[in-house]
């Protein structure tokens, strides 16, 4: 049973704290119990059972990822039908997630939504259990950053919370504006998944092909704590990276 029947089957005892675990504990309707208490309890027979660090992993991914989506969503002050539809959209096409992961996936988000807790709470509490896995920093830089553009384009709000993510992670500006520049407009789109640009050599560009592809192999992510509902999403950088390095080298004849 994975992370997400665990909690949707009310089979464990503990999952985090802080305020990923505030929002996490009312989408599934649990009280979570802080680890010392995890330690009592675990003693206790007949205690539930706890998830791996793995797992926990993969709960503070999937809970951020829609909370920080949800204060965006929020940052112009209401939710707009648009932004529904850009979220049931990344939902249903880019995770594929099944029926009840959607409803968690949605509990999650209008908790988040009206949860006390800023944008850079949840950010803080993500990058605190990834700050050493840059390519899962990234993907969720993606994500934010895909559903933010739905509709072609970033409010300022919007976009306030998107820089204040790149402060929170570490992610540089540069790396920012190439990959906002996949979503905003088309012109070198392909450069920008490569994180290269125009005036590249080749063999810079076949450098950063060969060190992407390394880091976002299917079999290499599978094993960062990625929720498997999101290892399609990864799959497909992984191809987008291909693509890209396909048509560059047609461009160029290389």
């Amino acid at each position: 049973m994975s992370w997400l029947g665990k909690m949707i089957g009310g089979t464990i005892g503990f999952a985090l704290g802080g305020p990923l675990g505030a929002v996490a504990g009312a989408a599934f309707g649990h009280t979570f119990v802080d680890k010392k208490e995890q330690v009592y309890l675990s003693s206790r027979p007949g205690a539930q059972a706890t998830l791996s660090s793995n797992e926990e992993a993969q709960l503070v991914f999937f809970t951020a990822a829609f909370s920080m989506l949800a204060k965006i969503s929020k940052a112009d002050g209401q939710v707009t039908e648009n932004e529904i539809s850009a979220i049931e959209s990344f939902m249903k096409r880019d995770l594929q997630l099944d029926l009840n992961s959607q409803q968690t996936a949605i509990n999650i988000f209008r908790q988040a939504v009206d949860s006390p807790e800023n944008f850079d709470a949840f950010a803080n509490q993500f990058y605190s259990v990834f700050r050493t896995q840059l390519n899962i920093i990234e993907l969720m830089m993606d994500i934010l950053l895909r559903v933010s553009t739905a509709d072609g384009s970033i409010a300022s709000e919007e976009e306030a919370m998107l820089l204040s993510a790149t402060r929170i992670f570490n992610y540089s500006t540069t790396d920012y504006a190439r990959l906002k520049s996949k979503y905003v407009k088309e012109t070198n789109k392909y450069y920008a998944v490569l994180k290269c640009d125009e005036t590249s050599s080749n063999e810079e560009i076949k450098k950063q092909y060969r060190k992407l592809v390394t880091e976002y192999h299917p079999d290499k992510i599978e094993a960062k704590g990625l929720p498997e509902e999101f290892i399609k999403f990864a799959n497909d950088k992984f191809k987008e990276i291909q693509e890209a390095y396909d048509n560059i080298k047609k461009e160029r004849g290389m």
